[in-house]
């Protein structure tokens, strides 16, 4: 029984990660500002986020976003994802980002959690885990 419910819920899982992967990452972008130009931060910032979790160039960032390129291939053609990211810890919608298992789902909800903490009212240095932050 136990079989099953893993099967089902790692079914699940691929299901969600499938559907994720396959959005236009334009709109989870768009997203991303909104929320941050919401809260009084800027474009710019969420821009500083990506690339640091990246290591997109913003021209390449701003093409990715234009040519409406998939979450999936974003995160899968990220130049240099940043190491520091495992660092990256906490809740965001409701799930623990140390604790998604699988690969794409979980750069996705790293992303998501340092937008939300931009969005919160965070210091620059600390969201991007600067040896200096705090």
């Amino acid at each position: 029984m136990a079989t099953t419910a893993s099967t089902t819920g790692s079914t699940a899982a691929e299901k969600q990660a499938q559907r994720v992967g396959a959005m236009s990452f334009e709109a989870i972008y768009a997203a991303y500002v909104a929320k941050a130009e919401k809260k009084d931060r800027t474009k710019r910032e969420v821009d500083q986020v990506i690339r640091w979790m990246t290591g997109y160039d913003q021209r390449r960032l701003t093409a990715h976003v234009r040519k409406r390129t998939t979450v999936e291939r974003f995160i899968t053609d990220a130049p240099a994802l940043n190491p520091d990211r495992a660092l990256v810890t906490g809740v965001v919608c409701g799930v623990r980002v140390e604790d998604v298992e699988h690969p794409l789902m979980r750069e996705v909800r790293l992303l998501d959690k340092l937008v939300d903490e931009l969005a919160r009212g965070k210091r620059m240095e600390t969201i991007l885990r600067s040896p200096t932050g705090s």
